[in-house]
């Protein structure tokens, strides 16, 4: 799997190629600039990109920004973001156009190898990878004053799972119940939501995020 990588600190760009390459990705480009990771995106064709949100030169939110107008001009591109705390105008950014594979992770994630490379599979193939603690500030901040609290607690947590890009087997197997019941906590949430239901995992947990995180 051909990965574009940009993290302008050195000992953490080069541990995580280490790592990847570990796991049998093919790093085409590791960078540590805006500039550069613009280069890289739009001449290696990579089938995933790993974007810290702050890059050079401004060292704001460049890489997020860079990775935007990458999946501007390839729609879908598949993006992992990486960020030392919890942004969510970032995270309402890179989920906006709803289309193609995303994650929002922070970077003490990144020490768990195996949850890691999880996420980077889970996004290159178009999937949802959103961190557990965006998650919850997302819910937290819409509880209150959304049709979110309506839900019941059980759908709650079954929500948060959803939304951090897990099948429904995964979520049953994390809350000990059937696959059956979470299916239809699935489907009461998404009548509760006004939300229509889908079999594509990615865009209902898409569309749930969107819907939590507008106005």
């Amino acid at each position: 799997m051909r990965v574009v990588l940009a993290e302008d600190l050195f000992l953490l760009r080069d541990g995580l190629v280490r790592l990847l390459e570990a796991y049998d990705f093919e790093i085409v480009a590791a960078v540590e600039s805006g500039p550069e990771l613009t280069r890289a995106l739009a001449e290696s064709d990579p089938e995933v990109a790993i974007v810290d949100v702050r890059l050079p030169p401004t060292h704001t939110d460049e890489g997020l920004q860079c990775a935007l107008a990458a999946r501007r001009a390839r729609p879908g591109l598949p993006v992992l973001v990486l960020s030392q705390h919890v942004e969510q105008l970032y995270a309402r950014e890179l989920l906006a156009d709803g289309n193609g594979g995303v994650g929002y992770l922070l970077k003490d994630r990144v020490f768990d190898a195996e949850q890691f490379v999880d996420a980077v599979r889970r996004v290159a193939g178009g999937g949802t990878a959103m961190d557990p603690q965006v998650i919850s500030q997302l819910l937290s901040r819409k509880v209150r004053d959304s049709p979110v609290a309506g839900l019941t607690p059980r759908e709650l947590e079954v929500m948060e799972l959803m939304a951090q890009g897990r099948s429904n087997a995964a979520i049953a197997q994390q809350l000990v119940v059937t696959e059956r019941a979470i299916a239809k906590h699935t489907s009461n949430i998404f009548v509760k939501l006004g939300l229509p239901v889908s079999d594509d995992d990615n865009r209902r947990v898409l569309a749930v995020l969107a819907y939590l995180e507008r106005g």
